[in-house]
């Protein structure tokens, strides 16, 4: 197992890493829509998916992946109301083979954001 850490995303907020590689395989931690300084950028909840989806890239990178090496990805949000606007972000990231989805309405996540998204990714996928 190698950890994975992009100096590009923000800090992890715990003890944890942005990732693990394993073999062929890459587990992201999920990612909030936070900036370098650790600010959330944005209340907006396109805004706050865009940020998401730019430190996923961040993190994908720094373990020699692209959004094309996904398979799987797993979205919390806080409010299901807000899906369509996310998706519209999410779906933008994304073409060709398209990753299996999940996307789950949560009571609550870290800093109160609206969207954090996880991904599973392989060397494999392209």
């Amino acid at each position: 197992m190698e950890p994975i850490n992009s100096s590009k995303a923000p800090e992890a907020l715990g003890p944890y890493s942005h990732g693990m590689k394993v073999g062929q395989i890459f587990y992201s931690s999920g990612q909030i829509p936070l900036n370098l300084e650790g600010e959330i950028v944005s209340e907006d909840v396109q805004e706050q998916t865009k940020q998401v989806m730019v430190n996923v890239g961040h993190v994908l990178e720094a373990a020699g992946l692209g959004y094309g090496n996904v398979v799987k990805t797993t979205i919390f949000i806080s409010d299901m109301n807000d899906f369509p606007l996310i998706n519209e972000v999410y779906g933008s990231y994304f073409s060709g083979k398209l990753p299996a989805r999940s996307c789950v309405e949560v009571s609550r996540l870290p800093k109160d954001v609206k969207v954090e998204i996880e991904v599973v990714a392989s060397e494999a996928n392209e």
